[in-house]
């Protein structure tokens, strides 16, 4: 999804499933349009899993969900230079990604873990480089993590909850139309959720 000037969507548990035990495993990762873009109109695109490419590194099973990288593109629709990896390992891995990555990254492991300069992280930590030429770490075995990034924009990027922009007078005005309920509606929902202060 792309919202570009704005979208108001709702990510709710149909009535039917809501006394069924499930699970769920999502990542919902933001990224910042070009400045020429973030006023754009709102679009969605479904991508049928098939169609993200996979392949094997090292020993590991990759997917690339969007963007650009090991020569590889994913049909997910993008709008700057950027790439989001899947890595799966079932064994013990050591891994030197460094030369297939470009720009800022960061790693979010799911599950297992990373070893990298003597440290151990674990599930649910993110780690950070602002240079890819620093991407080389281990794997433990039944790992899954994740690997974001990009080339980083000239502009810096704000974001006050739901509202992103290079321009602070477009989210103070976002915010305001938000408290006043000026937002469109989402159909067959009533529910308001108010702006966090």
């Amino acid at each position: 999804m792309t919202a570009g000037k704005g979208v108001v969507h709702s990510e709710r548990t149909p009535e039917y499933l809501r006394g069924v035990k499930k699970s769920l495993h999502g990542l919902q990762i933001w990224v910042g349009l070009p400045e020429k873009l973030e006023q754009m109109e709102p679009t969605f695109t479904h991508i049928n899993k098939e169609k993200v490419p996979r392949w094997e590194y090292q020993g590991v099973n990759a997917s690339l969900i969007a963007g650009e990288v090991f020569g590889k593109i994913s049909p997910v629709p993008v709008h700057s230079k950027l790439y989001f990896l899947e890595l799966k390992s079932t064994e013990q891995n050591r891994i030197r990604i460094e030369s297939e990555l470009y720009g800022e990254n960061g790693l979010y492991i799911l599950e297992g873990s990373v070893l990298n300069d003597g440290n151990t992280y674990g599930p649910k930590q993110i780690l950070i480089a602002k240079d890819s030429s620093l991407c080389e770490f281990g794997l433990s075995a039944n790992s899954t993590i994740y690997i974001f990034g990009g080339e980083p924009f000239l502009e810096e990027r704000h974001i006050y909850w739901n509202f992103v922009s290079s321009d602070k007078n477009i989210i103070e005005r976002a915010s305001k139309d938000w408290k006043l309920q000026k937002f469109p509606k989402v159909p067959g929902d009533s529910d308001f959720v108010t702006l966090p202060t």
